[in-house]
Order: C-alpha cells, then structure tokens, then sequence
C-alpha cells in the first residue's frame, strides 16, 4: 500500500497522462491505493452510488481490471497470508 500522498499523486497521474489514455481503457472509476512492485496497481472501483464493489487489480500489460477481494480488510488479510508479489494470480 502506498503512504497517502503517492495515491493522490499516482491517481493524479492516471488521470491526466495522455499515453495513458490513448493506451488503456478509462481510470476515472478506479481508485488506484498500491502496487505489486511490478507494475501492476491495486484499486477500488468507485461508483456514484456509494457502493463498496471491492478490490481489484489492474495488470499494466494486459490493462485487465480483476477482482482480487472484497475489501480492504480481505485484501490485507490475503496479502499477509501469503508469499511473493504474484499472490492474487
């Protein structure tokens, strides 16, 4: 998980890279809290009813947008219980 400011920066980022965006399907959904240290980010998909969908992944190279838990807490309690930075594959 990233300290606060990374997410407002990397959130930032997402949002107004224009390679991004010729690239990869639209990031405005997700809220992007941390990384695997390969390239691919951990977000929360936020929707305007309020409504908590969970945690997903997002893969840089695919640009796949995959659920991974199905909150913060089951996302802490996975990434504690296992090995390695592939442990949502």
């Amino acid at each position: 998980m990233w300290p606060v400011q990374e997410i407002i920066d990397q959130n930032t980022e997402f949002r107004r890279d224009a390679e991004f965006a010729e690239l990869y399907m639209n990031f405005d959904q997700l809220m992007f809290f941390g990384d695997n240290g390969g390239g691919d980010q951990f977000c929360y998909v936020r929707l305007p009813s309020g409504h908590n969908t969970g945690v997903y992944v997002w893969d840089h190279e695919s640009d796949d947008r995959k659920w991974v838990a199905g909150s913060l807490t089951d996302y802490l309690q996975q990434r504690a219980g296992t090995e390695g930075d592939d442990w949502y594959r």
